[in-house]
């Protein structure tokens, strides 16, 4: 009993809104909102190799501790400081040695590799209960390409077990990768892993690229292309890399696509005549609809997760701000009340926040605020951030963050939706316009 009430008084915050509770009737459980959390100790031994696994039984159990330590949730414990050593993967678990150096949870993996085949499995322990902790005992199987995939899932899994909420670290994401010089900066598509590994070009640096977005099954990315010498909605298929141009206009400018939640519609900006409004165009027909008609510029539509509204930027106010409005179009209503100049707002997918950019006072910022507009929060500030993009669970932003000068260069950073964990993402160089994947099949 007074390890348990030590545990509990560990891990109880003293800022309401996020907690971490263990009890001996309870699995640990992480409740993530606002404020600091003491980061829940965890135990992740190496993968045991059950034959032919190498250096993968190891990689595996790396890349899980990372996922879970990335969040700022979690706080692994060392194998320095074990008392108890995992033999195999269906060995009895010495629990009280885990209790001793006050790890909560303890996840025990194994390995199998035949030829190109690999299969991962895994348990997660709650240690004070001494028990398996409920759907968290898996297996997975596939090719040794995906290792990192299959070290994602389990971690997706341990992490949704403990927080409750949906994992991400499953998913990938579509950036804009740059070089050169500040003022002749060469860009092109790339791919990666949510923490910035396995990276896969899409696209050459020939033209400028800007704005890739996923569609919501992962198979597609819309971006904006300067092949033509004119911005141009460009549709690519992720597998073949085939290509082609959407919502040609004579005399117009395209660009700041972004899907509907069926894939079935994009929503844009066109400009023509020095007028800027949405529009959206039916993948399938080609059908093309005028969302918004006003003197000022419409721009960075997104919808709501069910699809009904959209949220986007109009300087109609005199100023950039935030509204929004039906899914058939109409007038919109501004939700954006602060001091500043708002923009390129996204709907989270859980549906219960935006997230935009904001300018002040000379500084710029990611920001939340409820879909009232109510309760917003900024989350980060530096000379330029921008662009920000959901995870698939809703609780974590990427964005784009640029320093100052003539040798400012661009780079990928995240951030939960209380503003703490604030992390670089690593990149081979410049990268800026991130746009998050849904969790991959």
């Amino acid at each position: 009993m007074r390890q348990a009430i030590a545990a509990l008084l560990a891990l109880t915050l003293g800022l309401a809104g996020a907690s971490a509770v263990l009890a001996q009737n309870a699995p640990p459980r992480i409740v993530i909102g606002p404020g600091v959390i003491e980061p829940m100790p965890i135990a992740v031994p190496t993968f045991i190799d059950e034959g032919g696994a190498g250096d993968y039984a190891r990689e595996i159990g790396r890349v899980v501790i990372s996922d879970l330590e990335g969040t700022g949730f979690f706080r692994n414990i060392g194998e320095e400081a074990y008392i108890s050593r995992v033999t195999g993967f269906d060995a009895p678990v010495a629990f009280e040695d885990w209790k001793a150096i006050n790890a909560q949870v303890l996840v025990t993996g194994a390995v199998t590799v035949s030829g190109d085949r690999i299969t991962v499995k895994f348990r997660a322990y709650d240690v004070f209960n001494g028990t398996t902790m409920e759907g968290a005992a898996l297996q997975f199987a596939g090719t040794t390409q995906g290792w990192r995939r299959m070290a994602h899932k389990v971690a997706d899994v341990v992490y949704s077990k403990i927080t409750g909420e949906g994992g991400y670290f499953d998913s990938r994401v579509v950036f804009v990768s740059e070089s050169g010089p500040k003022n002749q900066r060469l860009k092109r598509l790339a791919v990666m892993d949510y923490d910035g590994a396995n990276v896969a070009f899409l696209t050459d640096s020939s033209s400028i690229v800007l704005a890739p977005r996923f569609s919501p099954q992962g198979d597609r990315i819309l971006y904006t292309s300067y092949e033509t010498g004119f911005p141009r909605i460009t549709l690519m298929d992720v597998a073949s890399l085939g290509r082609q141009t959407l919502a040609e206009q004579p005399g117009t400018m395209t660009f700041a696509p972004r899907f509907s939640p069926d894939g079935g519609t994009v929503v844009f900006s066109l400009e023509r005549g020095g007028n800027t409004d949405i529009y959206a165009l039916s993948v399938g027909s080609g059908q093309l609809t005028q969302l918004t008609n006003a003197p000022s510029i419409e721009t960075a539509p997104s919808f709501s997760p069910d699809g009904s509204q959209i949220v986007f930027e109009s300087d109609r106010s005199g100023v950039p701000q935030i509204y929004v409005m039906p899914a058939g179009g109409g007038e919109g209503t501004r939700i954006s009340g602060g001091a500043g100049r708002y923009g390129t707002p996204v709907w989270s997918p859980r549906g219960d926040y935006i997230a935009f950019t904001k300018q002040n006072e000379g500084r710029f910022h990611i920001g939340v605020m409820r879909t009232d507009g109510s309760e917003e929060r900024l989350l980060t500030a530096s000379f330029l951030d921008e662009g920000p993009t959901w995870a698939p669970n809703g609780r974590v932003l990427m964005f784009t963050r640029e320093t100052s000068g003539g040798g400012g260069q661009a780079s990928l950073w995240s951030v939960d939706i209380t503003g703490r964990n604030l992390k670089q993402i690593p990149t081979d160089g410049p990268a800026s316009d991130p746009a998050w994947s849904p969790l991959l099949p």
